[in-house]
């Protein structure tokens, strides 16, 4: 799938409603944006605003509750912005994942399967 206007626009809006101190999964968020296949579209939406954004990009991780861009190099940013916020990680890198994560509010009957 390409990424298209629309998808960019929604993904766009929901990162920027993630409160401060909780996170979202690239797959829920593909999945709130309208394309649940397309978790790795949103994180490509994501990478082109790393680093030099206003929306809160930090707060988007992988289903593991791990931070997955050391390989675009910005892992270490987007632990320490988040850590700023309070989220802490484990000595595997994850963070706690069920007591993290956030649903807007037309969404909170989601299931926890819906997330990956």
């Amino acid at each position: 799938m390409d990424v298209d206007a629309s998808f960019r626009e929604r993904v766009l809006a929901l990162v920027a409603r993630i409160p401060a101190g909780r996170v979202m999964t690239y797959g829920q968020l593909a999945l709130l944006a309208g394309h649940p296949s397309a978790a790795r579209q949103a994180g490509y939406v994501l990478n082109s605003l790393a680093g030099g954004s206003d929306l809160p990009w930090q707060r988007v991780i992988n289903a593991q509750g791990k931070v997955s861009t050391h390989k675009v190099g910005f892992g270490d940013l987007q632990e320490k912005l988040l850590r700023a916020e309070g989220v802490q990680f484990d000595a595997a890198g994850r963070c706690d994942l069920p007591r993290l994560l956030w649903w807007p509010e037309e969404e909170t009957d989601a299931p926890p399967e819906r997330l990956l």
